[in-house]
């Protein structure tokens, strides 16, 4: 049995996963170049210098992009708050948990560039258990539940209208179901780890199966509901390209990228860029997972496709690198600027809004926002803030990333502190490095 405090982080990490929002609109403007030098990045620099420097964080890295220069590295503190431990850098490992989501997504489009796969193809032809899906009739009550009205389709996976749950998410008879039988695509620290496996599938393929066997909370199609969907795509990923999900993307999107530190398991030898995950109970930030014997550092269940990767900020810049140049980088082409246009504008499907994420994810509300392809898109321009086009997400450790294509703009931050909203950098960060580029 886990004991309080561990009760209280996997709490806060549970909770935090679902705090995922970034930003969002249609990717229909193409994108204007930057001809002018890059900005001084003061009022940004200021508010990274200024987490370890009041205790928010012990170390903080932030990378921006403008077109083709190098990007300009932000980083302030440590990887941990124990004396003599390694400055946080761009090459610093980070849990960036749901920020794994637009890389799963990235790696669909790439199979429905190739026709493998279609935006609308019922995912029973992957995976035959989804053929005949059921959604509950009254969740609070019990899990009875009635034939749904239509499949489950690639489209649905990737916008989170699929009507799947998530433990963060759920709750009544279906969250104590998906609990029962380990539907629980996270890795929080050791202790709870262990909980864990001795329900959680040991394979994706397993995983997804028990996934089809459980009721749906909403017809697919018809809601948007943050949920395991990219999970459920990485089991897809696998049957549509013939290979493991963890090696499709190594061979077609992190090697041609030149990702080389984003891992599903940490090699030993990098266990000493691995930065310490924290959780905050009340006043007191406790490590949660020492990176030096990270959980990470052993092979997960199975590769998470929502929330399993842990990478350097100069590697997620290169991710999004791809996505601002339309899908190409260094002369590697990833995917065609036609997919990447496609990918990044307003996916949802006909009649279903995105109101925005849970509280203080940094993602705007209303109207303003729509969903693309494993992350949110900004349908309007956003005065003093992004463009309409606008396409990232963050993750369940306070992380944030962003594409402005209009702006041939870039941005990551990378923290590692659970819940991931105690402080609002990714709103903070946002607004300073507009208000910096406005100069």
């Amino acid at each position: 049995m886990a004991t309080k405090i561990q009760t209280l982080a996997l709490s806060s990490a549970l909770l935090a996963l679902s705090a995922g929002g970034a930003f969002a609109g249609q990717a229909q403007r193409q994108p204007v170049p930057m001809a002018h030098e890059k900005a001084p990045l003061t009022q940004a620099a200021a508010l990274i210098d200024s987490y370890p420097a009041t205790d928010k964080t012990p170390g903080i890295v932030a990378v921006v992009g403008q077109g083709d220069s190098a990007p300009t590295v932000l980083a302030a503190g440590k990887i941990a708050a124990e004396e003599g431990t390694a400055k946080a850098d761009a090459d610093s490992l980070w849990r960036v948990y749901s920020m794994t989501k637009p890389i799963t997504a990235m790696a669909a489009m790439m199979l429905i560039e190739e026709g493998k796969m279609k935006l609308d193809q019922p995912v029973s032809d992957f995976i035959p258990a989804f053929k005949n899906m059921t959604v509950l009739v009254d969740p609070a009550k019990d899990l009875t539940a009635r034939p749904a009205t239509r499949p489950i389709t690639v489209r649905h996976l990737l916008t989170h209208t699929a009507g799947l749950g998530y433990t963060i998410i759920t709750t009544g008879p279906l969250l104590k179901e998906y609990e029962r039988q380990g539907i629980t695509p996270f890795t929080a620290n050791a202790q709870v780890e262990a909980q864990m496996r001795l329900a959680r599938p040991k394979t994706l393929q397993e995983f997804a199966n028990r996934v089809a066997g459980l009721p749906l909370i909403a017809d697919p199609g018809t809601k948007w509901s943050y949920s395991i969907g990219l999970d459920v795509m990485g089991a897809v990923i696998e049957k549509a390209s013939g290979m493991p999900f963890d090696t499709f993307l190594q061979k077609r999107i992190f090697t041609p990228l030149k990702m080389s530190s984003t891992f599903f398991t940490v090699p030993t030898a990098d266990a000493k860029r691995l930065v310490t995950g924290y959780t905050w109970v009340g006043a007191n930030r406790v490590p949660l997972d020492p990176g030096a014997t990270s959980v990470f550092l052993q092979p997960p269940s199975f590769p998470y496709g929502g929330a399993g990767l842990v990478m350097s900020a100069h590697d997620y810049d290169r991710f999004l690198h791809m996505l601002q140049n339309g899908g190409t980088l260094d002369g590697a082409r990833i995917l065609k600027p036609a997919t990447v246009a496609l990918a990044m504008s307003n996916l949802l499907p006909e009649g279903v809004t995105y109101g925005g994420a849970v509280a203080n994810t940094g993602g705007a509300t209303g109207q303003s926002q729509g969903f693309g392809a494993g992350g949110s898109v900004y349908l309007v321009d956003m005065p003093g803030g992004p463009s309409k086009g606008t396409y990232g997400w963050g993750g369940a450790a306070g992380t944030i990333a962003w594409v402005d294509p209009v702006r041939h703009l870039r941005a990551t931050a990378m923290v590692n502190y659970l819940p991931g909203e105690k402080w609002p950098l990714r709103r903070d960060f946002t607004k300073a490095l507009y208000a910096d580029l406005a100069q």
